[in-house]
């Protein structure tokens, strides 16, 4: 199990990735950071970066604007 936000629980699967979890969530904006267990995940690396079991996932939508 990973936990999303600190609020959305996910089932986790060996191989799972950053990208299987934005898919999951149902995240597209196209300005996103992800970090997992506080270590933050390069844009380039949603599709092999492997979430561990038991993760903290966050996923932060950069707003801009003034």
């Amino acid at each position: 199990m990973i936990v999303v936000n600190n609020k959305e629980k996910l089932e986790w699967y060996e191989g799972m990735t950053v990208q299987d979890v934005l898919d999951k969530m149902g995240y597209v904006y196209p300005r996103i950071t992800v970090s997992v267990n506080d270590r933050l995940v390069q844009k380039e690396d949603y599709t092999t970066y492997e979430v561990p079991d038991n993760a903290s996932v966050n996923v932060f939508h950069l707003a801009h604007g003034g």
